[in-house]
């Protein structure tokens, strides 16, 4: 199957007027050109880690908080009113896209995503809706509440990718081993294939309808890609990623493509349209872009839990990172994964502050 035949994308609606952020670090980053400071944000830095996050949170669910436009906006600014980052993402999810489509699913805390009916046959793939561009209103809606405020500081629009959802949707909530969606793959592969064609679609449909409203960047998130051979992330998930990724192309807007445990994949992720490659903590930066082609930024990868270490092995790490991060052709620098609930805000903050201290080059 090729990424040709995994799902045409509907076209986004009139697109926002977009700021000229000319100078951003993070877009000067992204775009392999060199920006005046070394650019940092952090995955998961709107959330549990701030006190705010947590006293606005209360009694509201996450899926009411990622589509309840002045709290999604809220949460977005957090970290950038609290830490000075380079850039915002939006407040989201990777389920928002299914739950704004209809399909039963729901963030249980302390579990994650679970789903009422998983899906594992063909009648359930047939069944299942595709997000339409007029359901992602709510969302639209908060990008644009965040722009004139967050002034020059660029906006990451976010979905996950169209494996990690699958798998979600198949296991009926999160998994270790991954064996229904692996045995899915092998047994089914035309079942699999619509099922990825559809969850292509619809991640485009919600990517693209960020993009017209007005975000900078778009981050593309496969949490679970990393359970996967080179040889069966080519088969079965490139042709869909790239369907997504390929949507996007005529936005002009920077697409990252970020996966945990995927140091073996950063060519395929590569080859699937990514702009920027994330690298989580496992695999130092100058390697992940060579093994990317060594064309392309990247974006990473201090370990979160270095956080909790003191700042001596703190500032220890930001310098070693940044040294292989300036033998890229491009570097965003970034935790490997998200911040960790029991961070210590002061210490986000401090970490940043030690980032932006890095020679560019």
């Amino acid at each position: 199957m090729t990424a040709g035949t995994a799902g045409t994308v509907p076209a986004p609606s009139t697109a926002a007027a977009r700021r000229d952020l000319a100078g951003s670090p993070f877009l000067d980053a992204v775009r392999g050109r060199r920006p005046s400071r070394l650019p940092v944000w952090f995955m998961r830095q709107a959330g549990r880690s701030l006190p705010e996050y947590r006293a606005l949170r209360a009694g509201n669910g996450m899926l009411e908080a990622c589509l309840t436009p002045d709290l999604t906006c809220e949460i977005t600014l957090q970290p950038v009113r609290r830490h000075g980052v380079d850039a915002a993402i939006l407040f989201s999810d990777i389920v928002v896209p299914l739950y704004l489509a209809g399909i039963g699913v729901d963030i249980v805390p302390g579990t994650g995503p679970v789903v009422d009916s998983p899906v594992r046959t063909a009648a359930d793939v047939e069944a299942l809706p595709e997000l339409a561009p007029e359901q992602v209103a709510r969302v639209a809606e908060a990008i644009a509440l965040l722009l004139p405020e967050l002034g020059e500081t660029p906006l990451i629009g976010f979905a996950g990718a169209p494996f990690t959802l699958a798998s979600y949707l198949i296991e009926g909530g999160p998994s270790r081993n991954h064996e229904r969606t692996k045995a899915l793959m092998r047994s089914q592969p035309q079942v699999w294939h619509a099922l990825m064609a559809k969850l292509s679609r619809s991640t485009g449909t919600f990517l693209q309808q960020q993009a017209a409203a007005g975000v900078d960047a778009l981050q593309l998130f496969d949490s679970w890609a990393g359970a996967l051979s080179e040889r069966d992330y080519r088969e079965f998930v490139l042709p869909h990623s790239a369907a997504v990724l390929g949507a996007l192309a005529g936005t002009g807007l920077p697409r990252i493509h970020f996966g945990v445990g995927t140091a073996e994949l950063y060519g395929a992720m590569t080859e699937a349209g990514a702009d920027v490659i994330g690298v989580d903590w496992r695999t130092p930066l100058d390697v992940a872009a060579r093994r990317a082609g060594g064309a392309v930024p990247v974006q990473g990868n201090l370990d979160p839990a270095v956080l909790f270490a003191g700042q001596d092995a703190i500032d220890a790490d930001v310098a070693r990172i940044a040294a292989e991060g300036a033998r890229c052709p491009g570097h965003v620098f970034n935790l490997g994964h998200g911040v960790l609930p029991q961070t210590d805000p002061d210490v986000i903050t401090r970490t940043i502050e030690t980032v932006h201290a890095q020679p560019t080059g």
